[in-house]
């Protein structure tokens, strides 16, 4: 009999108040196994880094592949958050300094090479001489990995490509699928060789697992919540037992030691974005009411997207700027990954759209995920838009809208995904500004007023 051991992460988005607890766990575990004579791996799936924090702000993410260094993780893939709210630099120079692998089988540069960091797969060998194959994917956001330099491969498609060459060399076949749930059930029904499937992006929780297929399912939630084990047990080379279980996380009080860690990760961030960008007088934020930032900050996106007009809710910015302004205060009032965007809209579509933004309910609607790492919508902010209430109508620039006119609206790339503005989802006409955040564009504004 054989036992392997495998300990896994997923869309910690740079929680890091959880993180030295999981480093614990899993180092600890692996020691135990060891020396009961188990194999062990540790793999991470993804959205490790989140540039809301200032420590992975500060490194670009090094620090995070630093710390996935020092708990001995076996290899990682790629999320979302790695791939497109890095620079093409940011991306290409992550993994410098790291003694794990990095698996990603449908990321290549644009001329149509794999990253020299990157492998689609590995094969590890166990002291028993079992040959354990892992392979790595990530979503399929290719229109934003173009803008970035990059070139990102069908899943699925290059799933099939590697598949016949992995089974060859192996005799278990692990899947670190940065994919979703919806996802990971289609390919265990589909690709039975795959023994286990470790998942993340839609922050699925699988206390137990889940068997599809005679594929395990396993997946650890998000922000570190939770931390997964899968064991497998062996006979001659065979797969005869998985299973799988999550330590919670949150809700455990922290050790001492604990806090004292994730503090310095907070404070080590910060001091490397104690840089003076801009000096300014009060500048006031308010979710609710007519306030100073939310105001610049769609003024500064119609220009920086030459755009004929643009709105934006307040909720983007999450407090005022006075005097000296550093990055980590930019970060501080604006924290999301989003990127500017426009759209090009006709005169009845755009109309549509606005009156939407007027709907009461919609400042106080709590908001996840779409980048925004605020709490609320927050109002409504225009730039060369004008509101006729009495007439429920609209101008833009002084001028009425001509239904048919074709009208370039600059707004944060949130609008372009979820649930709020199905006309601007499903439009065909957007550009996305890359690698630029939003809070770029505001330290742009504050350096021209």
């Amino acid at each position: 009999m054989e036992k392997i051991h495998i300990y896994h992460t997923n869309d910690l988005h740079s929680h890091f108040e959880h993180w030295p607890k999981i480093s614990r766990i899993i180092r600890d575990r692996a020691k135990e196994n060891r020396e009961a004579g188990d194999e062990v791996f540790v793999f991470d799936i993804g959205d490790h880094v989140d540039r809301w924090h200032p420590y992975t702000e500060g490194t670009m993410g090094k620090g995070n592949a630093g710390l996935l260094n020092e708990t001995g993780y076996t290899a990682v893939t790629i999320g979302n958050n790695e791939g497109i709210t890095l620079p093409y630099d940011g991306l290409d120079t992550l993994f410098e300094k790291r003694s794990y692998d990095v698996l990603i089988a449908n990321l290549y540069t644009k001329k149509g090479q794999r990253p020299e960091w990157a492998e689609p797969f590995k094969i590890y060998t166990t002291a028993a001489g079992t040959r354990v194959g892992v392979i790595g994917l990530t979503a399929y956001f290719a229109h934003f990995y173009r803008l970035l330099g990059w070139r990102l491969a069908d899943p699925i498609d290059e799933l099939r490509r590697q598949l016949p060459s992995m089974k060859g060399q192996s005799d278990v076949i692990i899947l670190l699928s940065h994919l979703g749930l919806y996802e990971d059930e289609k390919i265990a029904d589909e690709f039975s060789e795959i023994d286990v499937i470790l998942g993340g992006h839609t922050h699925h929780v699988l206390h137990e697992g889940k068997l599809v297929n005679g594929t395990l399912l396993a997946a650890a939630g998000k922000y570190g919540n939770f931390a997964g084990h899968v064991i497998l047990e062996l006979e001659n080379g065979q797969i005869c037992s998985k299973s799988a279980r999550l330590y919670q996380i949150e809700g455990a009080q922290p050790e001492r030691w604990e806090r004292n860690e994730t503090e310095a990760l907070f404070a080590m961030g910060r001091s490397l974005l104690e840089k003076k960008v801009a000096e300014v007088e009060s500048l006031t934020a308010d979710f609710f009411i007519d306030s100073d930032l939310p105001q610049l900050l769609c003024e500064a996106l119609r220009e920086w997207c030459d755009a004929d007009c643009a709105f934006l809710n307040a909720g983007l910015i999450l407090g005022p700027l006075e005097g000296d302004v550093t990055k980590f205060d930019l970060l501080s009032v604006c924290p999301h990954p989003i990127n500017p965007c426009t759209v090009t809209l006709e005169g009845d579509e755009l109309k549509e759209i606005l009156r939407m933004t007027l709907d009461e309910s919609l400042p106080h609607i709590e908001v996840k995920g779409l980048g925004f790492r605020g709490t609320v919508m927050g109002k409504f902010v225009y730039d060369r838009i004008e509101v006729l209430e009495e007439e429920m109508d609209f101008l833009i620039d002084g001028k009425i809208i001509e239904p048919e006119g074709k009208y370039i609206i600059a707004i944060p790339d949130m609008f372009t995904f979820g649930r709020f503005f199905p006309q601007i989802v499903r439009s065909e006409n957007k550009y996305y500004y890359m690698p630029e955040f939003l809070r770029d564009v505001l330290e742009w504004k504050l350096n021209r007023i």
